[in-house]
């Protein structure tokens, strides 16, 4: 079978913004570039099975793949939308290529046989999308295959695998395109134990930014190769670095050996166990990158979630311009672009302001709107006619007006994008936005806070983020406030500064976060708390 050179490359043109992208996020439809997809097909039919099945078989680009891969068998799956077999003829498919193709849902259907070969990538629709009563099926595929449910933010497409591996004939294999969250969720760690007690996980594919399947796409992509097998104790791990299907079709057949570098890629045999407790879309981590977590240093809290920007993140300009009381707000900051260094200094506001850039937020506290000035009465009331208070976030609050507190933290992290992840000293005495994650270390002293500040951003400190956090299309990453907390200060990094760890705190009680009064003063409690304790044991 022989395809056009562009279609080879990338069959669909994925829209960037708009209703057609909206669309292709309903339907969860990012088809499989034809690379990939034929690397992936020529595995999982070398064992020559009698029948190829696909669950979401979209315009059969797998189909495809695994004819030019020199397949003959039977190709058999389902797809909800039968418009999409319009664009197989392109693919150099036929009609009756989808003779035993169901149009229907797979999730819900009974399938009464095993088969020997499974290929797809699966519909990427996140948990929010899914009514309750879809919820409730999902649910009990995964008391069925795993024994327990998951997660209620598990995307529908760890389900299409479940059910997969529930349907794969003793010997079979199956190949999955998935994105890294389902190695980095909140239930990633008990799923791939439970799975990996069931299946033999034979190889990993992950892929660099250069040879991204899905490059418009913010998901990092990765391909599970599994079989119905006794487990064992390795997996083959890869790292794409270009769109080679022949590479990949040789690691795989273990034609490239070892650890040794390809051209188009990089192969690790791997302990299984190292694997999982690293996480499956890690690279393998050296004993040496490893050190003392973050936890030990400092408390890690995210920045303030305002509900709405506009509303109370304003200007100098918009405060004079609505006489608003510059006493009801503190400075802050809300992009990580308006910090492009390391360091943020009273002199970046100034910059910052004369740019027309909000570094004024609305701090107001839960005193009553009519013992508010005038001014600021007025400003309010135009909220409430824009059904501010009616947001989801904002109506928990009471009043609605009420902003989350926080003490500016002497070091913010710049936790999400594309460009470098870093931490930043806080020197301006900022509040930041959920833009940031508030670093607030245990030792205050400004000559302890520099250490931390310096170990943090230390190249050996910021390779371990990639363990810590979430990894997006693009290589950018993502660490949440607990993910920080485990991220590993080098030992020698911890010397090169003259940072100390201090004893390991085994076990702390932290009944409030440290806050303030609009007027910037600290308080004692927070809404409904009591007076903090810390209650550390050394080890």
């Amino acid at each position: 079978m022989k395809l056009s050179a562009a279609i080879a490359h990338e069959f669909q043109n994925l829209p960037g913004t708009g209703p057609q992208r909206e669309a292709l996020r309903e339907k969860g439809q990012f088809w499989t570039p034809f690379w990939l997809a034929k690397a992936m097909a020529a595995w999982v039919t070398e064992l020559k099975p009698g029948t190829l099945f696909d669950p979401a078989v979209g315009p059969g680009t797998f189909f495809a793949a695994a004819r030019a891969a020199g397949f003959a068998g039977k190709l058999a799956g389902y797809e909800l939308h039968e418009r999409s077999f319009e664009d197989g003829e392109r693919l150099g498919l036929s009609p009756t290529d989808f003779n035993d193709v169901v149009v229907g849902d797979f999730i819900s259907a009974h399938l009464n046989h095993t088969l020997p070969a499974i290929i797809s990538n699966p519909p990427y629709i996140r948990h929010h999308r899914l009514g309750e009563l879809r919820k409730l099926e999902l649910r009990r595929i995964a008391e069925r295959v795993l024994g327990f449910p998951l997660d209620g933010r598990v995307g529908l497409h760890v389900y299409f695998l479940l059910k997969c591996l529930e349907l794969l004939a003793p010997g079979g294999r199956l190949a999955f395109l998935l994105p890294a969250d389902v190695c980095e969720g909140i239930s990633s760690r008990a799923f791939w134990n439970r799975l990996c007690e069931r299946f033999r996980l034979e190889a990993v594919l992950t892929f660099d930014a250069t040879a991204a399947p899905f490059p418009k796409v913010d998901t990092n992509a990765m391909v599970f190769l599994i079989s119905n097998n006794t487990p064992q104790d390795c997996l083959r791990w890869i790292r794409v670095l270009e769109r080679d299907s022949d590479a990949i079709t040789q690691a795989l057949r273990r034609l490239a050996n070892g650890n040794s570098d390809h051209l188009a890629l990089v192969c690790h045999d791997r302990k299984l166990a190292e694997a999982l407790s690293t996480g499956l879309s890690r690279p393998p981590r050296s004993a040496l990158s490893q050190g003392v977590p973050l936890s030990h240093f400092a408390r890690i809290m995210r920045g303030i979630a305002t509900g709405a920007n506009d509303f109370f993140f304003l200007t100098r300009q918009q405060i004079a311009e609505l006489n608003l009381d510059a006493r009801y707000f503190v400075r802050a900051i809300g992009r990580t672009r308006d910090c492009p260094g390391d360091t943020l200094k009273p002199e970046t506001l100034a910059t910052l302001e004369r740019q027309g850039r909000p570094t004024w937020l609305l701090n107001l506290d839960s005193t009553a709107k009519e013992r508010l000035p005038a001014p600021l009465r007025s400003y309010l009331d135009q909220g409430e006619q824009q059904r501010l208070h009616e947001r989801a976030l904002i109506q928990s609050r009471r009043p609605w007006y009420k902003m989350e507190q926080r003490m500016p933290p002497p070091i913010l992290f710049a936790y999400l994008g594309r460009r470098d992840c870093r931490f930043i000293l806080n020197e301006a005495g900022v509040v930041p936005l959920t833009g940031f994650l508030c670093v607030y270390p245990w030792d205050s002293r400004p000559d302890a806070v520099r250490w931390l500040w310096r170990a943090l951003n230390h190249p050996a400190t910021l390779e371990n983020l990639v363990f810590a956090g979430k990894s997006y299309g693009g290589g950018a990453l993502k660490v949440e406030p607990r993910q920080l907390d485990m991220l590993e200060i080098p030992d020698a990094v911890l010397k090169e500064v003259g940072l100390k760890s201090p004893p390991v705190a085994t076990e702390l009680t932290l009944l409030e976060e440290p806050t303030m009064t609009s007027q910037g003063r600290p308080t004692a409690k927070q809404d409904g708390g009591s007076s903090s304790s810390r209650r550390y044991r050394k080890s």
